[in-house]
């Protein structure tokens, strides 16, 4: 049988690389990878095709940027012709991005079925893209892949009709594949932070699209980081980048960096005091690491960290900012240690064996 996976940003090429690699050993399926393009800057995707030894697409359909309406439009007007002309027996979609919707939309008008990887995870935040994506892509999926006993018991409490599987996540089968190599990189030495650090990763829209919040917040975690005694490493995506235009040079203590690959990131989090982002991937990297997370937003899906005690979330607002930071130095060791004995709620690092195996088992009947 023949399925294609469809990805387009950083995280799903973090999450679709175990697949890829455990497909490449079946003689049953046959498994053909597009990039929509989403992301076209290299440090955000091809250097991580690169990175994982995968094969590049078989098309890559080049989107680039624009607004959500137009994103996803663009895609699925592309991608369409690519169905049609080729007939695969499903299509597998990673992740809440506008190419998984996309992707997921223009299968299922097409009569093909749809697999969803990391389907259940919810913020209940109906502002953001990603929450309004993951639960229309869900809707419509066949086989639906959770990676945790909570994410099924989301899916089941919106009586959603596809076929449910608790596969574990497929980050964490990637991240204990390339562990040995972490402390390989030599990351820390190239940006050198001189003394403690933690590290800064924002994004989102509601943190960095209004220029004067983005600089407060920068301010607030500067002021208390500094206090300390601790250096910031800032790896800046793109968005980011260009929002700030130049205006975050002058704050000592902040050493920006490209976005960075995956090894040398995962590196620079397992040396860290503690980490604050935006970012799903990293909340839940950051507990695989026993390393603490701040995370700046008002809820997030990965709870399941939060109840572990390895991740804090905090309003993207001064008070809570500098009262988040100042409570997790304060018990930083106390944290440290609840967090190294955590037991992780996401699989055992098989996940991409169990999807695989599944969509061979369901589409080949």
């Amino acid at each position: 049988m023949k399925a294609f996976l469809i990805v387009g940003t950083r995280p799903q090429i973090i999450k679709s690389a175990p697949i890829i690699h455990y497909a490449t050993k079946s003689k049953a399926l046959k498994l053909e990878v597009i990039h929509t393009g989403q992301h076209y800057d290299y440090e955000m995707s091809k250097v991580f095709f690169s990175q994982f030894r995968l094969s590049d697409p078989v098309v890559n359909l080049n989107v680039g940027s624009g607004s959500h309406g137009h994103q996803t439009a663009d895609i699925m007007v592309k991608l369409e012709k690519i169905l049609v002309d080729d007939k695969p027996n499903c299509v597998i979609v990673p992740g809440d991005t506008n190419s998984a919707l996309a992707s997921a939309l223009t299968s299922v008008k097409l009569g093909i079925p749809v697999a969803h990887v990391e389907a259940g995870a919810r913020c209940y935040e109906m502002h953001m893209a990603e929450e309004i994506n993951r639960r229309v892509i869900d809707t419509i999926s066949s086989v639906l892949f959770a990676v945790s006993k909570m994410c099924v018991l989301n899916l089941k409490r919106e009586n959603v009709f596809g076929n449910i599987y608790i596969s574990g996540d497929t980050m964490y089968d990637i991240f204990l594949l390339f562990q040995d190599r972490f402390t390989k990189s030599k990351i820390i030495e190239k940006i050198g932070p001189k003394s403690g650090y933690c590290i800064l990763t924002l994004h989102r829209a509601e943190n960095v699209d209004d220029v004067n919040n983005l600089m407060k917040m920068l301010s607030s975690i500067k002021e208390i980081c500094t206090k300390n005694g601790l250096e910031i490493v800032f790896p800046m995506h793109p968005r980011t980048r260009k929002i700030i235009e130049g205006k975050i040079e002058s704050y000592r203590g902040i050493i920006i960096t490209l976005p960075l690959n995956y090894v040398d990131m995962m590196g620079l989090l397992k040396e860290a005091r503690f980490i604050m982002t935006d970012s799903c991937g990293l909340q839940k990297e950051a507990l695989w690491s026993k390393v603490p997370c701040i995370t700046f937003r008002d809820r997030t899906e990965w709870m399941e960290t939060v109840k572990l005690g390895s991740n804090i979330i905090a309003k993207p607002k001064r008070k809570s900012i500098v009262s988040t930071i100042n409570n997790l130095i304060t018990n930083y060791d106390r944290i440290k240690e609840k967090i190294i004995s955590a037991k992780n709620p996401y699989g055992d690092g098989t996940a991409s064996q169990k999807i695989a195996k599944a969509i061979e088992s369901i589409f080949t009947q």
